[in-house]
């Protein structure tokens, strides 16, 4: 890290928006619930916070296991399912799985696939359809579905896709095409379903599984597991489940559904399982990634941002057949040169995303008007439509504002314009764009992502339109980032013991976030060290009244704060500084300088209260 470090001289300060921190109330549980646990006060404060209150309830989430999966014929539509997919393969049927090309399509498919050919389904016999996102964009297409039935095939299975494919059924019914629906999304407001032989979502009117917040690649784990139990039930249980929790893992953590329940138990078990990739497609795609999972347990984090963007760069930039066929050859050489793809196709992804963002960051700092308005509306001609929801969540992450990123392009039938949005608490953009639904061509979405397209020539209607929206809803509110603590941990209670606790929260994700501590009173003990021109090097003490306490072995903890030198600057930090910080604990397997360090998130001056600041 040393070589890194460019300058002790922090860069000149910035305007960036105001930050509020908010820390969670202590919970009257914990410290019973530490006590009958024997667990850390502050590790029983987390629980709590995750509705976990009693010693059984602790154990069972710290200690996921196979007995915690639920009965998959638990969920309606299953045994109509599990009866047609088995007819299928006794008459030797075509059978066609249709996609999504994101992580949890892609592997949805490719559980299936291979659960079907596990019961005796020749190769040829179960056929997948992906469909390319710039071509055909998401959902199913009534075109597919006539295409197959021409070429033989009766019976259809969704992954991932058909929820509201109401027009598409009717197709599928017309042709006599038997139709399966595996899909995760929520059902339309007023609960309808499309007309299929089976559906399968625990969302869907009547259903009683007890998991409503499954992803789809994780269904096709209950339909693959409903389908072998029926078969051989202790080859299921000792050798398949395993190898089929890798992919569903990797789906449900990439795919942002909450880490909790059954999600909780596939995620742990599959990273357990991860352990030891057996498959082609898996070992070359962990080479390409730079992981080792011999040698170090896999994340949340290390799916979340190494595998995933990975897998799901096929689908933004190319298409996403190449992960099915990445993750079923048994070919080493194809799969090395598919996971090659894969990451260059990566790069790409990020050198579009880099170069976009780039100019969207040059237009924030010059463009006056952007930084009056409430909501950001950013065009750019020709920029990948496979990276702009990304862009505009680095537009949000720098403002603090909701944002939507717009590529205009030609069309086959003139200039058209796609958007990609995010948005901040307290503003559903959904009910943003649909005051403006008679713009697009189409739209979709929820409060806090959108996706449309519009003819080109109506885009600056729409600025006009949801800048007009916005001001009304957003008049009276700064833009803030909104930090939320977890709890207070002072550094000097930091220990490998309490870290190995906090581990035991692992895998951590949507709905199952990682701890951000709040430390009051931490000295600077050296002057902040910059790194790369953005980042920030700290040594940190803890005060306390006995000013000979110190923290760790040195008397110091190392800390890093990641894009966080403007904010030192703003602060005017320098050795001797008495601060707050918000942290994350990490663990540095440096083999010189490794060992527990801090994340830094937040910093304040101690003493400091921002506007807005609850429980500190």
């Amino acid at each position: 890290m040393g070589s890194a470090v460019s300058s002790h001289r922090l860069p000149p300060a910035r305007r960036s928006p105001a930050e509020r921190w908010m820390l969670a109330e202590p919970h009257p549980e914990a410290a019973a619930l530490a006590k009958e646990a024997r667990l850390p006060l502050v590790l029983a404060e987390l629980l709590c916070a995750r509705g976990i209150t009693s010693a059984g309830q602790a154990r069972a989430f710290l200690n996921p296991e196979y007995a915690h999966l639920h009965d998959p014929l638990e969920m309606l539509g299953m045994t109509a399912a599990v009866d047609r997919i088995e007819r299928a393969i006794a008459a030797q049927e075509p059978i066609l799985l249709y996609g999504d090309y994101d992580v949890d399509g892609t592997t949805a498919v490719v559980l299936l696939k291979t659960a079907i050919e596990l019961l005796g389904a020749p190769g040829g016999l179960v056929r997948f359809h992906v469909p390319h996102r710039l071509h055909e964009g998401y959902g199913l297409q009534s075109s597919v579905l006539e295409a197959a039935y021409a070429d033989g095939v009766r019976l259809v299975v969704t992954v991932d896709t058909g929820m509201r494919a109401f027009a598409e059924a009717e197709t599928a019914r017309r042709l006599g095409l038997d139709l399966i629906i595996t899909d995760h999304h929520l059902p339309g407001a007023n609960d309808a379903v499309p007309g299929a032989l089976a559906i399968l979502n625990p969302n869907q009117p009547g259903c009683a599984y007890p998991e409503k917040s499954l992803c789809g690649a994780a269904l096709a784990l209950k339909l693959a597991q409903a389908l072998l139990q029926r078969r051989d039930p202790a080859r299921l249980r000792e050798k398949i489940l395993p190898s089929f929790l890798k992919m569903a893992a990797i789906a449900t953590i990439a795919d942002a559904v909450p880490l909790k329940g059954e999600n909780r138990t596939i995620a742990a078990l599959g990273l357990r399982e991860l352990r030891r990739p057996a498959g082609a497609g898996l070992r070359a795609l962990f080479r390409v990634a730079a992981l080792d999972p011999a040698a170090r347990a896999l994340t949340g984090f290390d799916v979340a941002f190494r595998l995933a963007p990975r897998i799901n760069a096929a689908g933004r930039m190319d298409v996403a057949s190449d992960v099915i066929e990445l993750f079923t050859t048994r070919d080493s050489v194809r799969a090395t040169e598919l996971a090659q793809k894969l990451e260059r196709l990566n790069r790409e992804r990020r050198d579009a995303e880099a170069a976009a963002l780039a100019s969207i960051d040059v237009r924030l700092e010059t463009e006056a008007a952007l930084a009056a308005d409430s909501l950001l509306l950013i065009d750019g001609e020709g920029w990948h439509r496979g990276v702009i929801g990304i862009l505009a969540s680095r537009v949000v992450e720098r403002t603090a504002k909701p944002a939507i990123v717009v590529s205009v392009e030609d069309g086959p039938d003139g200039r058209i314009a796609h958007g990609s949005g995010r948005s901040v608490d307290g503003f559903p953009l959904l009910q943003a764009v649909e005051t403006c639904a008679d713009l697009f061509t189409r739209f979709g979405g929820h409060a806090f992502a959108v996706g449309f397209a519009l003819p080109a020539a109506a885009l600056p209607e729409l600025k006009i339109r949801l800048r007009a929206y916005a001001q009304e809803k957003l008049a009276a509110r700064a833009p803030e980032r909104l930090l939320r603590i977890h709890a207070e941990l002072p550094l000097d209670r930091i220990t490998p013991v309490v870290a190995g606790w906090l581990r035991k929260l692992e895998p951590l994700g949507h709905g199952n976030p990682e701890p951000l501590f709040l430390a009051h009173r931490v000295r600077l003990v050296s002057e902040p060290r910059v790194l790369k021109e953005k980042h920030l090097r700290l040594e940190l003490r803890q005060e306390t009244a006995d000013s000979a306490s110190t923290c760790g072995a040195q008397g110091a903890m190392r800390a890093v704060g990641w894009n966080m030198a403007e904010r030192a600057a703003q602060l005017g930090l320098h050795q001797g500084s008495l601060i707050n910080v918000a942290y994350r604990i990490r663990e540095n397997d440096h083999p010189e300088f490794g060992g527990l360090e801090l994340e830094i998130v937040g910093v304040e001056i101690a003493g400091m209260q921002p506007a807005g600041r609850s429980g500190l």
